[in-house]
């Protein structure tokens, strides 16, 4: 019988192993700026501009990688009407 069984405790559970992120994507830019913050010498605090500057890139990013795939999606379907319109005159 296992020891946490004896003492009525659930028994320890391995923990799901999550794959590795390839990419850090807009919440852990937060965790880590929130780390960051909580972490640094109250007598030198960290300016904001530098703060807002790096969420402003963020941002832009993210949008960045919005346009492109919305671009992509749109070229994919001109594609496929140029296809067919090409396939109705042949």
């Amino acid at each position: 019988m296992a020891v946490s069984a004896i003492a009525g405790l659930p028994s320890a559970q391995p923990a799901a192993v999550k794959p590795h992120k390839q990419t850090l994507d807009q919440s852990d830019f937060l965790a880590l700026m929130s780390a960051q913050l909580k972490n640094q010498d109250p007598t030198k605090p960290v300016d904001n501009s530098e703060y807002v500057a790096q969420m402003a890139q963020f941002s832009t990013v993210t949008g960045i990688t919005q346009s492109n795939a919305t671009l992509t999606s749109i070229a994919a379907k001109l594609d496929t009407l140029i296809a067919a319109s090409t396939t109705a005159k042949g």
